[in-house]
């Protein structure tokens, strides 16, 4: 019965994990379209200077990418505009999270620092989780539209 058990919680997360990385790269290729946003970094986009090695090495591209918005200074409108999705400081959740790496990741990193890093203040980082893709889509496309 135990090994049952753990056969199914694991078919469970891997379905999960999979679900997760197809949204993000579904996601991606509709972020880019977008008329909002600046610039997509997810390694499952073809041109992506990463995409290539990801191919080679993984099996899917991840949950988590990250996108620009045009307007520099409304990212926090979009964050705020979002109803679904929630910003949290941390990446990891089965649920769909965004937030800024001036929050989240580089937070103890001044603006000057993460500019020299390479990373823009309209920057969002997003792990996308495993809720319909469509929903995803929707909250994201509404909370762009209205900035």
């Amino acid at each position: 019965y135990h090994r049952d058990l753990h056969l199914s919680l694991r078919r469970q997360r891997q379905m999960c994990i999979r679900d997760s990385n197809e949204n993000a790269l579904e996601l991606s290729d509709w972020l880019l379209k977008h008329k909002n946003v600046e610039r997509v970094f997810y390694p499952g986009i073809v041109g992506h200077n990463g995409h290539n090695v990801a191919r080679k090495q993984m099996k899917g591209y991840g949950g988590v990418l990250s996108f620009s918005i045009k307007d520099q200074n409304a990212m926090p409108s979009f964050i705020s505009n979002l109803k679904f999705a929630h910003a949290a400081a941390h990446l990891g959740s089965l649920d769909t999270v965004v937030g800024p790496p001036k929050t989240t990741s580089h937070v103890e990193n001044t603006p000057e620092e993460r500019k020299k890093l390479g990373i823009p203040e309209n920057l969002i980082r997003c792990s996308v989780g495993i809720e319909h893709i469509d929903d995803i889509k929707n909250d994201f496309d509404q909370a762009l539209n209205n900035l």
